[in-house]
């Protein structure tokens, strides 16, 4: 592991740009291109905003913990949750599945992640919330 970063967040709306920034700017070292940033905050913004939103709902005490590290030219991101987790990974990761369609939400979030990141995992964080994985090679050749 050539560094890491663990950050915890309150799980409100105004944290998301900063989740987002802080792991960009941890990733900055490693000279990669301003696409590879884009993807990075993209798919980092998804996934907090869906622990944010579906998971936590307004539980004014939830936390987002987002645990970064660098290795090998790629970056491996993971964002948890202790919300209400997804009783379905594979049906919720289908493209314009939300569990709030009152609310305008497109149900893309684990479409957006998967195209922008390398490696996408999803699971269950026992006993509840979520962790999504990402990975994203840094390299400029890629």
């Amino acid at each position: 592991m050539d560094n890491f970063m663990s950050l915890k967040i309150k799980a409100i709306s105004e944290n998301e740009a900063f989740a987002r920034s802080a792991v960009a700017a941890f990733c900055v070292d490693a000279n990669p291109t301003v696409d590879k940033l884009d993807d990075i905050k993209t798919a980092v913004s998804e996934a907090v905003t869906n622990s944010i939103v579906h998971g936590y709902g307004k539980d004014p005490e939830a936390v987002v913990e987002i645990d970064v590290t660098r290795s090998g030219g790629k970056v491996h991101i993971e964002v948890r949750d202790t919300g209400v987790g997804i009783p379905d990974i594979q049906k919720a990761r289908a493209p314009f599945y939300t569990t709030k369609p009152d609310e305008e939400r497109s149900g893309m979030g684990f479409t957006v992640m998967e195209s922008f990141m390398d490696e996408l995992e999803v699971k269950p964080n026992s006993p509840h919330g979520l962790i999504v994985s990402m990975t994203k090679s840094l390299g400029n050749s890629d």
